[in-house]
């Protein structure tokens, strides 16, 4: 064997090194941007109807083209922004004098090649000129996931009340066992309230039990609605364009909030990327989610990171699917979820492209458990970070949509939650939880910290919820007869929200008092120094407290 250089011996035990590369690999779509299979831009319209697009006749389009075709472009202006050059588009991106609704005019115009080609023109640096520019809301905001690995509802209403008393606006939970589903609803609609008012919530499921937990009231959004950029994969889906579309109006008929998602390596990872790059194909899935008039999206490839993380240029074709979700007027949930990277330089360098300027939601979602009890696989940041997100978000002045909390503050709300959820089950006739399991629950760091409850009671109980046909209104009920009026009326108010439709606005959170901020009342005005979004006044100073600062009275 020949002998090592002990340097590259120990450059190869550091973390990077445990992470997975490849060389592109055009023919499979192992390549970020720029595949030579990607198609030339083009456009032909034909008395109003689009009748070729990016080379390709009518005849020719598969689902995903015909709806984008019918649906997804302003065919009135098509053939004008089609004749811009792409490097002309990108400087309008980036140019502080061209306002963001003239942006979103042009690439209403555009197909999905003019956008690749609009894209591979930016650096990442211009990409986060543009993405701090284009955003929907004005004021960024913030998503947090929170699971166990034991499905634990005590535990879980503990961690959901703790994430939103970080300031999270949005949280979602999932299951280790479908059975728990309406559990891990029912403990984050509670859990969620206590620890912020007017905090919206989700739950991960089979989307026909999504819908259904929504409009019982259960849940508050939904988000795990994905759609993709070609057709192959959609079919082994069992889905298309318009069947996720017709649930789409599913949710908004009935009030409820709701995003698609999506994200560059999906094709690739189900085996039919038909020889395309990775952000052609996420841009296709952003024109289909615009054409089937939903108001936001999840992308920043989500599960799929290690996909595009391990080719050249694979984290620049990330952030580039949060721009032009911005520039075709969308929500967008930004991604920073799952875990990619051992290397933690890795792991800061891919979320500082969306923290610094700012998204609707700079993660979607940050662990707000150890990533041991996420059941996403991991999130790229979790609940171990949150004094280093806290600090950079005071080092830099930019907010990052998180706020300090104290450790008693922390405690406080965690066992609210929990003794919260504890009348809530016996008021419902659920299996009893404990004064035991609510101490554990306020002091926890993990599951492990947990007493056993008994799964197949809890499973049972949880299926019982809906043949019961258990509402909204029922957990209100019992959570004012237990003594938790406040907490009752917050459940409430999103009850009143869904029924007056303000949150299907794009981009809408609520503030702690329920008040929608959304891009028709909080619209992103960025144009320079001196506009947009700033962390100054009351904000700023909340930002600056960290518990670990020393004041001139401590010394």
């Amino acid at each position: 064997m020949a002998k090592r250089h002990k340097r590259f011996e120990a450059l190869e035990k550091r973390p990077v090194n445990q992470d997975g590369y490849v060389t592109e690999w055009p023919e499979v779509g192992m390549i970020a941007m720029g595949s030579p299979n990607d198609p030339k831009p083009s456009i032909k319209i034909k008395d109003g109807v689009i009748v070729e697009m990016d080379g390709r006749t009518v005849d020719e389009f598969d689902f995903n083209e015909l709806f984008i075709a019918k649906y997804g472009i302003n065919a009135k202006v098509a053939e004008e922004m089609m004749a811009m050059s792409a490097v002309d588009i990108a400087r309008m991106i980036v140019d502080i004098n061209v306002p963001r609704e003239k942006v979103v005019r042009v690439f209403s115009g555009l197909t999905p090649a003019k956008i690749a080609a609009v894209v591979d023109e930016l650096n990442v640096v211009e990409m986060m000129m543009g993405v701090q520019k284009m955003r929907a809301r004005r004021t960024p905001a913030n998503q947090a996931h929170v699971t166990n690995t034991q499905d634990n509802p005590v535990l879980m209403a503990a961690d959901a009340a703790e994430a939103t008393c970080y300031g999270f606006a949005e949280i979602e939970t999932t299951v280790a066992v479908f059975n728990y589903g309406p559990f891990n609803a029912l403990a984050l609609l509670i859990g969620g309230q206590v620890g912020r008012p007017g905090v919206l919530w989700q739950d991960s499921l089979e989307e026909s039990i999504e819908l259904e937990l929504g409009m019982r009231g259960l849940t508050a959004y939904a988000e795990t609605v994905s759609v993709y950029g070609t057709e192959r994969v959609f079919i082994d889906g069992d889905d298309t364009p318009w069947s996720k579309g017709f649930l789409a109006s599913a949710y908004a008929s009935r009030g409820i909030k709701m995003r698609f998602t999506s994200g560059t390596g999906s094709e690739v990872q189900m085996g039919y990327a038909e020889g395309k790059s990775m952000l052609y194909l996420e841009i296709k899935c952003i024109m289909l989610t615009k054409a089937a008039g939903v108001q936001g999206l999840q992308n920043g490839s989500i599960s799929c990171i290690g996909v595009p993380a391990g080719v050249p240029g694979g984290i620049r074709a990330v952030l580039g699917e949060n721009l032009v979700t911005a520039c075709l007027d969308l929500e967008n949930a930004s991604g920073n979820d799952q875990t990619f990277s051992h290397s933690d330089m890795r792991r800061t360098a891919r979320l500082l492209m969306q923290f610094l300027p700012g998204t609707d939601f700079i993660t979607s979602g940050y662990s707000a458990t150890p990533n041991k009890d996420n059941m996403f696989a991991g999130s790229n940041v979790d609940i171990d970070d949150i004094d280093d997100w806290l600090i950079i978000q005071r080092d830099l002045k930019v907010d990052a949509g998180l706020v300090p909390s104290s450790e008693e503050k922390i405690i406080e709300v965690r066992n609210k939650a929990a003794r919260a959820m504890q009348a809530v089950f016996t008021e419902l006739g659920l299996p009893a939880i404990t004064d035991e399991e609510v101490e554990a629950a306020t002091y926890a760091y993990s599951s492990d910290d947990m007493p056993a409850r008994d799964k197949v009671r809890d499973t049972k109980a949880a299926q019982d919820i809906l043949k019961r046909g258990i509402t909204g209104l029922d957990v209100i009920k019992a959570l004012a007869k237990q003594g938790f009026a406040d907490v009752a009326n917050s459940v409430l108010s999103i009850q009143k929200q869904r029924v007056a439709g303000d949150y299907l606005h794009t981009s809408t959170i609520f503030d702690t008092d329920f008040n929608p901020i959304a891009a028709v009342n909080d619209l992103n005005d960025y144009q320079g120094p001196g506009t947009g979004y700033r962390a100054e006044g009351e904000r700023w100073k909340q930002l600056q407290t960290i518990r670990q600062a020393i004041r001139p009275e401590d010394l």
